[in-house]
């Protein structure tokens, strides 16, 4: 009899620190992570494989699996001096310009040749730089991230500017690749247009908590419509866009190394970013936005380019511009 009150008491016992145990852990342990975010304050992760150090590509160098692509408006600044090995790829080759606007991405056919002539086949480690500051550099992260081959992509932090400041070699010597397969697996959500864009823009105007952000990552006097910019005949920005100019994401010009994250998170976060929002970026003609891309991406954040930018946008009759400081 003993044993069997015994026996109740354990079960009821146990049965009781079991439903202590659950509702401790609901209210103290963290919350189970979500893909693409942290668990601690809910920020996202961090994609730290998007940027190498100079340090990293001086060991690298002659590593046979690592590519290194120099991007440039002109072939001069290759010719000049480039980091040894370099291969050169010309903003030309990766741009178009289609129904009259120029800097969009080329046809991916195009695309698919200019990056087998350079060899960099469907498995090398690749890293980019290339002038203004890491301008070009991110817009070739940005074709290869929309080719599908973004997660194997690295900038190099500091570019060729950090690269020569610190005295490492640079060569002039001709690089002739030897051409490999490389294939194109086209993502799409990497890319928007002007009428997805114009529902963000309505969205980000009428909606409390909106689920996107506009990124305006011109100079600021081009998003007031001060200074328009060449073949902008409406000065101003997208109803609802946050002006966030793109060399705010790095030190300087003639020091373009990424800012801390903690600077990057505290910049975009006061432009909106929340964990589940996704950031649409753009800017003239698709340039800067591409930093900004890469920044966001390189963050954690879900983001997409408006390729066609504010050069389309206000050359579109019936789009709705707001002049100023204003958002909307």
């Amino acid at each position: 009899m003993l044993w069997g009150k015994t026996m109740k008491y354990s079960y009821r016992t146990g049965l009781l620190f079991g439903v202590l145990l659950i509702i401790a852990s609901v209210l103290f342990l963290p919350p189970f992570q979500v893909e693409g975010q942290r668990t601690n304050q809910g920020k996202t992760s961090l994609r730290s494989e998007m940027i190498v150090s100079t340090d990293w590509l001086a060991d690298h160098l002659n590593d046979p699996k690592v590519v290194v692509l120099h991007v440039a408006r002109e072939r001069g600044h290759f010719d000049e001096g480039h980091i040894p090995g370099a291969r050169f790829v010309g903003w030309g080759e990766i741009t178009a310009t289609r129904d009259g606007v120029p800097n969009e991405l080329a046809p991916v056919a195009d695309l698919q040749k200019v990056f087998e002539r350079v060899g960099i086949g469907n498995d090398a480690r690749i890293v980019v730089y290339g002038d203004n500051s890491g301008l070009s550099a991110a817009r070739a992260y940005f074709t290869l991230d929309y080719l599908g081959h973004g997660e194997r992509v690295a900038l190099l932090d500091g570019g060729l500017e950090k690269w020569k400041a610190e005295r490492r070699t640079t060569s002039t010597d001709k690089v002739e690749p030897k051409t490999v397969r490389f294939t194109p697996h086209v993502r799409a959500s990497a890319v928007t247009n002007l009428d997805v864009v114009r529902d963000f823009s309505w969205t980000a105007t009428n909606v409390t908590s909106p689920s996107a952000v506009l990124i305006d990552a011109r100079p600021v006097e081009e998003y007031t419509g001060a200074k328009p910019g060449d073949g902008v005949p409406r000065g101003g920005h997208i109803p609802g866009a946050v002006n966030v100019f793109w060399m705010q994401n790095v030190q300087s010009k003639e020091n373009p190394v990424l800012r801390s994250v903690a600077e990057l998170r505290k910049l975009y976060e006061e432009a909106g970013a929340l964990p589940g929002r996704t950031f649409v970026t753009y800017c003239r003609t698709g340039g800067q936005a591409s930093h900004a891309y890469f920044t966001l991406k390189y963050l954690g954040y879900d983001v997409v380019m408006y390729d066609g930018s504010f050069f389309e946008w206000s050359n579109t009759e019936g789009t709705p511009i707001v002049a100023g400081r204003e958002r909307k």
